[in-house]
């Protein structure tokens, strides 16, 4: 046991210094950034300072606009979200345990992933309109099929000693798949939730682009049309810190997870 938290403990001791590291690279490079616009290498318009992007905050959050907004976008994403997640580990889980339904299923699926998302935006736009029901329905189109391709090839990594255990206890289907199956696919049905969860989120702000009143993505389109580039790169930078919050979230709900599988 010694040996193998002897790589843990040596590892831990080094983050400290690695997220030093990070973070004055990180203040390196906006420094940088500021000097080159300050001094006039770089023009303001394409690219502005990072204190005037940081300034143009101050305006969003005054006038209520930020908070509205950035509400609408996790609205929609939310309930795209969980219903990607929810109908793509259940239709996943069908799949393998049905194994004449994956062999029918499949060539549909890999059909409808290969068709370009954002060339079904406008149409979906036409069947839906361009409220709510638009916008969650182009997130769950962007984030649903990483979601049953990674629970799919998660199960398969199953190891047939496991099922066997379970058959020997006289298991049922539901507990072979909750006690046994899911555990073990669960790394790879994490990592898809991470991509699908940033590829959703990318979903929401195209589909607010193309044609919405409200959202982040349409704040992003108002203020490129406006030459607003600070506030552009300001709106970037609150989506990004959104996408990895939420992949921090899911971290930490992996973990969370796992501890409890493996303590039950």
């Amino acid at each position: 046991m010694s040996s193998e938290a002897a790589p843990l403990r040596r590892l831990h001791a080094r983050r400290p210094g690695i997220v030093l590291a990070q973070a004055l690279t990180v203040l390196a490079l906006l420094l940088a950034w500021e000097s080159a616009v300050r001094f006039g290498a770089v023009n303001a318009l394409y690219l502005p300072a990072p204190t005037a992007v940081l300034e143009s905050f101050g305006p969003l959050l005054t006038q209520g606009r930020l908070l509205h907004h950035t509400a609408v976008t996790l609205a929609e994403f939310a309930v795209g979200y969980a219903a990607a997640v929810v109908g793509g580990v259940g239709l996943g889980v069908l799949l393998v345990l049905v194994p004449s339904a994956e062999r029918f299923a499949h060539p549909f699926i890999a059909a409808l992933m290969s068709v370009p998302k954002v060339a079904i935006v406008p149409l979906l736009a036409l069947w839906l309109g361009i409220g709510f029901t638009h916008k969650v329905a182009i997130v769950f189109l962007f984030a649903v099929f990483q979601v049953v391709y990674s629970t799919v090839a998660g199960i398969k990594q199953t190891r047939r000693e496991h099922l066997k255990v379970a058959r020997a206890f006289r298991a049922s289907t539901l507990q072979t798949v909750f006690k046994v199956i899911l555990p073990s696919a669960m790394p790879t049905i994490f990592a898809a939730l991470r991509v699908s969860a940033s590829v959703g989120l990318l979903g929401a702000l195209f589909a607010e682009m193309l044609s919405s009143k409200e959202g982040l993505g349409n704040l992003i389109t108002r203020s490129t049309a406006a030459l607003d580039t600070a506030e552009t790169f300001a709106l970037i930078a609150l989506v990004t810190l959104l996408a990895v919050a939420m992949i921090a979230a899911l971290d930490l709900l992996e973990r969370l997870v796992f501890l409890r599988w493996r303590s039950a």
